[in-house]
């Protein structure tokens, strides 16, 4: 944990990279840093994933799921940013839609001491593609809060699911999830195949 100050600030200290240009950048990027979760199917499906998973695991998993995956994300991004090589990035960003799904689909409540490295194991690759495509022109602060921000948007979203799902059919709502859960796993297969 000693190294995440160390990606955190060489990220939002960042003022350019070789990527994107174009959207957002008169703003420091800011606004282009919101929209880069928007632009992938597996971007959305997993951060809204992560927040169902954390409402349906309960108790302090509601928001230590969510934030781990937001703080590893700005660690995943640090990394780009200073030049690190990160691996599969592409593949990891899939594979999390298909454990995340599969964790909603088996129904068993995972613990909180693997959830959240779950969670946050897999934010660092899709840290990782936001960093890497960060504009030339925008500031890692205007451009991460961006992206921040759009993702903690997607985690409420998922809990927001979450919790309508246990008001209007409380007694089916663990079954929904989980159905829920397996389409989401089934979508990141998809997504590893090349099919979506």
């Amino acid at each position: 944990m000693r190294f995440f100050p160390i990606f955190a600030i060489s990220f939002l200290l960042a003022t350019a990279a070789e990527a994107h240009t174009g959207l957002g950048t008169a703003s420091g990027g800011g606004v282009y840093g919101f929209l880069h979760p928007f632009s992938g199917l597996d971007h959305l499906l997993a951060m809204a994933g992560v927040g169902l998973l954390g409402f349906f695991l309960g108790g302090r998993a509601i928001w230590l799921v969510p934030a781990a995956f937001l703080v590893m994300m700005l660690a995943g991004a640090g990394l780009a940013v200073a030049g690190f090589g990160l691996p599969f990035v592409e593949t990891g960003i899939a594979l999390s839609v298909v454990v995340i799904g599969g964790a909603l689909a088996f129904g068993r409540s995972l613990p909180l001491a693997l959830a959240v490295p779950l969670a946050g194991g897999f934010a660092v690759f899709h840290g990782f593609a936001h960093g890497a495509e960060m504009p030339a022109t925008a500031t890692g602060f205007s451009y991460g809060l961006g992206f921040l921000a759009a993702t903690a948007l997607l985690h409420a979203a998922g809990l927001a699911l979450g919790f309508g799902l246990d008001r209007a059919v409380t007694a089916n709502s663990k079954r929904l999830a989980r159905i829920g859960g397996a389409l989401l796993s089934l979508s990141g297969l998809a997504i590893l195949g090349g099919a979506l």
